[in-house]
């Protein structure tokens, strides 16, 4: 059993200094899909923005929450995505839009995170400009799922170390 130097809350709190102290995602630290925004790969044709939302489990390991979105929408459908999605006109930035998300599709009460940072957009192959926002759970038995069936079809999580890059020293 872990001692008190490695309680959860204590691991959290160093995984916060370690995304404030990195909070883009050319810190090598966090992996991306696409190209980074601003490339001129593709043009942009909109602007969206994802939840990252990381707590710890009851075993003390650091988890993502993730969702499967329905087979109905009309994009990714099916596919297993972090919240989120396109920035609507009463959104004032990347953050809101994110939020505003989770709390439509997952029913995640803003009040119950602290989003740390927000990294910089990146361009997917579909051309929007995605802003990963990083927020923290501090207590994940607060957080009881209310799933939007016409957007989400399931909510699960996954360990962070599957999304972190690793520099290995020979």
């Amino acid at each position: 059993m872990a001692g008190p130097s490695s309680s959860p809350s204590r691991r959290l709190a160093q995984l916060t200094r370690h995304l404030l102290a990195s909070p883009s995602s050319s810190s090598g630290q966090l992996s991306s899909v696409g190209a980074p925004a601003g490339t001129g790969a593709i043009a942009s044709k909109g602007f969206a923005a994802v939840l990252v939302c990381i707590f710890e489990d009851p075993g003390g390991d650091t988890r993502v929450l993730l969702t499967k979105r329905a087979s109905s929408l009309k994009s990714h459908s099916g596919e297993v995505s972090l919240p989120g999605g396109k920035m609507e006109e009463g959104d004032a930035d990347a953050k809101a839009t994110a939020l505003r998300e989770a709390e439509e599709e997952i029913g995640l009460d803003p009040a119950l995170l602290s989003v740390v940072a927000v990294l910089e957009p990146f361009l997917t192959k579909n051309g929007l400009d995605v802003t990963p926002v990083i927020g923290i759970l501090s207590d994940r038995s607060l957080f009881n799922p209310v799933l939007n069936k016409d957007e989400v079809v399931d909510i699960f999580d996954a360990p962070l170390d599957m999304f972190l890059k690793f520099n290995q020293v020979l």
